[in-house]
């Protein structure tokens, strides 16, 4: 057994032990707080599946995820049933040791710092949560249901952001039809560099009911922890939600035209969406220099076919096969494909939409309202500019 396996294997019996602990707390003696949901009945669990497409996209190479991903396959395969408690518990997730590291990556000291950083937390998930939304999809009867949950990227700096959001595209409410649209916020920590903003966060937390803040340190690189913790989170409190839009907090969206789209969808493509902006026959970079640096040693493939972070819409109905699916998939460093992965490995396609402008429009139509009309999303714009196009989409004064 090489080293990375055993390290795995670690990581295995700390799961394992985490769940003979759990049942062994005696009910009268108070048990520390834990991220671990309670085992269900094997019965109740369905196997995970991981397409053979996604197999045969992943290369056998030296590179570390290549290798690390193989791995995971073969524990996958060897174990018919996980269940969903057998998630690293936050608590007991130590980082990767340097010593592993350098004897798994040969160059891995001339890696970025961040780069470093990333993969010393690669095996960590399902953080602690500080700021929770437990109610946010709570149901009172069929009008309560959630046609469509925003869940916008955020850091806690983006108040403005996040306020004009809440003023135009993203605001909670009940659209002609019954259709009923909610929106959270993600959020991480801020560097220890920054002001402290806990307080303010606090309030606006509980005057706005909106946001979720989990306990890891904001970053590009935690991006995809990001995603993962709300996949879990809306997993428990939001599982009948039928679609849900992710995407960045400097996106300008058209939730009429978006729920338009929607609501013409054929019952089956509607149980299996996953629609944006694609990217496909993409490659990494090399270039060390590039925000998308991925090493060579660190990962060898093309890209899957993947919607641009900007923002896409993807089904209520797949967040538990998702996030299941997701603890066999490697932590990669770009959240888009990583998203992309996760899908494929879900045997899903995505599907293009010319709706969404993630690279944005000609430059004389991005302050021009009838231009955005038929638009479900452009990336990017600031606040004033959303409050300018909203309004003036929905001035009765408007003549397109």
């Amino acid at each position: 057994m090489s080293t990375e396996e055993e390290a795995f294997m670690k990581i295995l019996n700390v799961r394992l032990r985490d769940r003979v602990e759990l049942h062994n707390v005696s009910s009268t003696t108070p048990a520390k707080q834990r991220n671990i949901t309670s085992s269900k009945p094997q019965s109740n669990v369905v196997p995970i599946t991981i397409s053979a497409n996604f197999r045969k996209a992943v290369p056998q190479s030296s590179a570390y995820w290549n290798r690390r991903q193989h791995f995971l396959l073969k524990q996958l395969d060897a174990r018919v049933n996980i269940t969903d408690d057998e998630r690293l518990s936050w608590s007991h997730c130590s980082a990767a040791s340097v010593e592993r590291l350098q004897t798994n990556i040969q160059d891995f000291n001339s890696y970025p710092v961040l780069y470093q950083d990333f993969l010393h937390g690669m095996e960590c998930r399902d953080p602690p949560i500080l700021i929770d939304q437990p109610d946010k999809c709570a149901s009172e009867g069929k009008e309560g249901q959630t046609y469509l949950l925003f869940a916008i990227k955020s850091v806690p700096r983006n108040f403005e952001r996040r306020q004009a959001i809440r003023e135009t595209w993203g605001q909670e409410r009940v659209y002609e039809g019954g259709l009923r649209v909610r929106t959270v916020f993600l959020l991480g920590t801020s560097s220890t560099e920054d002001p402290d903003l806990g307080q303010l966060l606090s309030f606006e937390a509980q005057h706005f009911g909106d946001l979720l803040q989990w306990g890891f340190r904001e970053s590009f690189y935690n991006l995809t922890l990001k995603d993962n913790a709300f996949l879990h989170w809306a997993m428990k409190r939001c599982s009948s939600t039928t679609f849900i839009f992710k995407g960045d907090d400097d996106v300008f969206a058209n939730t009429q035209a978006m729920l338009n789209y929607l609501l013409s969808l054929e019952p089956e493509k509607a149980k299996k969406l996953y629609v944006g902006h694609i990217v496909s026959q993409a490659s990494p970079f090399r270039d060390a220099k590039s925000k998308y640096y991925v090493p060579q040693t660190f990962y060898e493939g093309a890209y899957p076919s993947y919607a641009g972070g900007g923002g896409f819409l993807f089904s209520g109905s797949l967040l538990q096969p998702l996030f299941r699916l997701s603890q066999f998939i490697p932590f990669f460093p770009i959240d888009d494909v990583y998203t992309g992965m996760c899908f494929q490995a879900l045997g899903i396609t995505p599907e293009a939409h010319k709706g969404f402008q993630t690279f944005d429009i000609r430059e004389q139509d991005r302050e021009n309202a009838c231009a955005h009309r038929d638009l479900i999303l452009v990336h990017q714009r600031s606040p004033q500019q959303t409050l300018r196009l909203w309004r003036g989409m929905h001035s009765h004064l408007l003549t397109c």
